[in-house]
């Protein structure tokens, strides 16, 4: 699928919706565990898109439509195990939902047209890209985000599924 901002936002705009009523309200267990040393929970995640909203994709997006300045500053894809010391699932929620919503408003009023999509920036690890790539990859990242969670949760019950666990592909992932 070619890349749109009107295909695009949808998406972009209902992922907290999801993980808020996906997420909030489920026992402990759902919310902390993950797939071993070094995996993320559910809660880490979370905590990771609201990062990734404060500091990176805004930040991003405004450096590949400027005039100078464009190269990226690198991002902490691990700042959330600090910045989300203390505060509960659903407030990671309620504030990813609210970063988000600003995130998107803010797009929507730069008012980005098809040639601004080609215009580029320098990445710390990839070189040159454009900004459809990134924004392509603001979509892309959630949905990840979206299935590591469900993976995750599913793999809490890889030893009570049996045999079962032979048809269930997200169990091998």
């Amino acid at each position: 699928m070619e890349y749109s901002i009107a295909k695009a936002l949808p998406i972009l705009e209902k992922t907290p919706a999801l993980l808020t009523f996906w997420l909030q309200g489920l026992d402990d267990e759902w919310i902390s565990n993950n797939e071993g040393e070094e995996a993320w929970s559910p809660y880490d995640v979370v905590g990771h898109l609201i990062h990734g909203e404060r500091t990176d994709w805004m930040a991003r997006i405004k450096k590949t439509l400027s005039d100078h300045d464009k190269e990226y500053v690198p991002f902490d894809r691990f700042a959330q195990f600090e910045e989300s010391k203390g505060k509960t699932l659903d407030q990671l929620l309620a504030e990813f939902t609210i970063a988000r919503k600003q995130n998107l408003e803010e797009l929507t009023s730069l008012n980005i047209s098809e040639q601004d999509l080609f215009k580029t920036a320098i990445h710390p690890s990839f070189g040159i890209v454009t900004l459809r790539q990134l924004l392509s990859t603001w979509v892309a990242h959630d949905l990840s985000h979206i299935g590591q969670i469900a993976r995750v949760m599913a793999k809490q019950y890889k030893e009570e599924v049996g045999p079962w666990s032979e048809y269930l592909t997200i169990m091998h992932r």
